[in-house]
């Protein structure tokens, strides 16, 4: 069963310098049918002025990891970690016992455009970690490309959760690509951008589903699309 939820029925948060669409409950938007699924917490589609951002603020004990579309974010933490992310670069804080982290529009004068998406851990208190990977265009075109996983497998970031979370890119007919689940796991599907055909259910940009009971999951039919896929365990909703 695709249960799918369309991009205008999400949340919607203007802060002037920030412009950010939630999928689940976060900060002032509440929906109590919208709490998150399985261990997928937060998905936030934001889009942050140039040169402004995220002052230092802490985490602990959730697993958050940022997918940048257009642009580039710059990030700091008190593990000294100092990076500026770019379209094509999975970054990924596993906070752990604890951590504080800015995040800032590394651009003077053009919009950073990122997904920022948070999943619950299967423990708590672990050791902080910083990961960043850069996966090419060319990998996820016409296909589904692990980039995280609890292994680490493929050259994927490591995540502290039986999740694993695969992007694709599709655009025009002979650009497709299947995902098969084990018994039982649930999905989630989110389209970052453009359109595509999931089990031929149409997509457009920032919808999303849940995905349950499904063996097989196809997408075809894209048109400019930018997918994340997510391989989750069968609980409802995180545990906090």
């Amino acid at each position: 069963m695709i249960e799918l939820r369309r991009a205008h029925d999400r949340g919607i948060a203007d802060h002037g310098w920030l412009q950010s669409r939630h999928t689940f409950s976060f900060g002032g938007y509440r929906d109590p049918r919208q709490q998150g699924f399985s261990d997928l917490l937060v998905i936030n589609d934001d889009r942050v002025a140039p040169s402004q951002g995220f002052g230092a603020h802490p985490h602990r004990d959730m697993e958050i990891f940022s997918y940048v579309l257009e642009g580039a974010l710059e990030h700091k933490d008190s593990m000294g970690t100092g990076s500026v992310i770019r379209p094509g670069d999975v970054q990924m804080m596993s906070a752990g016992t604890g951590v504080r982290h800015s995040e800032f529009n590394h651009s003077a004068t053009e919009a950073v455009h990122f997904l920022q998406i948070w999943i619950v851990p299967a423990r708590q208190s672990v050791q902080p970690r910083y990961q960043q990977v850069h996966f090419s265009e060319a990998e996820k075109r016409g296909r589904l490309r692990l980039i995280i996983s609890p292994e680490g497998d493929e050259g994927s970031l490591r995540v502290h959760q039986d999740a694993r979370v695969y992007a694709g890119r599709f655009d025009g007919d002979d650009e497709r690509a299947e995902l098969r689940l084990a018994p039982g796991r649930y999905a989630y599907v989110h389209v970052a951008r453009g359109s595509v055909a999931v089990n031929g259910q149409a997509f457009g940009e920032g919808d999303g589903a849940r995905i349950r009971g499904e063996e097989v999951l196809r997408f075809a039919g894209g048109r400019q699309a930018e997918v994340l896929v997510f391989d989750l365990r069968p609980n409802e909703l995180p545990m906090l």
